[in-house]
């Protein structure tokens, strides 16, 4: 689950909205057992109540995450107030723990009136959001400089899978400064799977960051009906090979969220049952019983949904 993120100019409103968010969390978590996981909320820009909250919601609610949207009152993620050299960041402890960072676009059609002010701002302003989100951790360099911060980046990264060698061509005459080469770059992040079941987005994503770092999202509730067994079965239907449409729906977000050691038994085996029953969700806790889907049953657990 992916959180409301509560970035509010004032402080106490901040605070008091994510630990609501992050309590109920908690709780639904807690009354489903296995069947969700839950990305926290940070009370961001104020930086040392995110790294307070981060504490709080990964030790005491259990939170697998935190997430975050692709900008944060005009910030971008790379701003030096969330990664500062002088002091203890939520990114740094981030890092320490090995935790997931979720990025989600705002919504705010990149702050670009060509898209709001046109009927665009989910269809095209959602996509460049994650471009642009992502770029800006990579030009600052927060993913080598933070390496064992997992980030996961939402719709295959927008443009992303069509971009690695133009931003490495385009480097030494515009951002000079960068550490590390973005072809580089991008194979350190992962990213979900919204494509809105469009094969050849995901192919691209596949040959650009390779499958191992692609994790099934859904985009639920704003894909739900007949559209949510889609936004599975395409992936077994993508003509990407077996054993990567099996890492994609099997073995990656329990990867990636700490929980591989949890997935045993009935588990495994969502490619092949997404081939076979063309109805199934990624599977990150243990196994619960079906749910109708538009007269279909699908089988849900968690997913990293965006």
């Amino acid at each position: 689950m992916a959180p409301q993120s509560p970035h509010l100019i004032g402080e106490p409103d901040a605070v008091a909205l994510a630990g609501v968010a992050n309590e109920s969390y908690a709780e639904l978590v807690a009354r489903v057992p296995g069947r969700f996981r839950a990305f926290a909320a940070l009370p961001l820009p104020h930086v040392d109540a995110a790294l307070r909250e981060v504490v709080h919601a990964l030790d005491d609610l259990g939170a697998v995450g935190i997430g975050v949207t692709t900008t944060v009152l005009g910030r971008t993620l790379a701003d030096p107030l969330f990664a500062p050299s002088t002091r203890s960041s939520f990114y740094e402890e981030l890092d320490r723990r090995g935790a997931v960072l979720y990025v989600h676009p705002a919504g705010e059609g990149a702050a670009s009136p060509l898209i709001t002010g046109h009927g665009m701002t989910w269809m095209v302003g959602a996509p460049v959001e994650d471009t642009v989100a992502v770029m800006h951790l990579i030009l600052a360099g927060i993913p080598v400089r933070y390496p064992r911060m997992r980030i996961l980046a939402s719709r295959l990264g927008g443009a992303l899978p069509l971009l690695p060698r133009r931003l490495d061509d385009h480097l030494a005459f515009e951002s000079p400064e960068t550490p590390e080469l973005p072809s580089v770059a991008v194979g350190r992040l992962w990213y979900d799977t919204v494509s809105h079941v469009h094969s050849p987005a995901l192919v691209a994503a596949a040959a650009s960051f390779g499958a191992d770092r692609l994790v099934l999202g859904t985009d639920f509730p704003y894909e739900d009906g007949e559209v949510f067994p889609r936004a599975v079965d395409y992936i077994a239907d993508s003509g990407l090979a077996p054993e990567e449409v099996s890492m994609i729906l099997d073995t990656n977000a329990a990867d990636l969220l700490g929980l591989s050691g949890a997935v045993t038994g009935p588990m495994h085996g969502m490619a092949q049952h997404a081939r076979t029953s063309r109805t199934s969700c990624q599977q990150v806790g243990r196994s619960v019983p079906p749910r109708q889907v538009s007269g279909r049953q699908v089988q849900t657990t968690a997913c990293c949904c965006s």
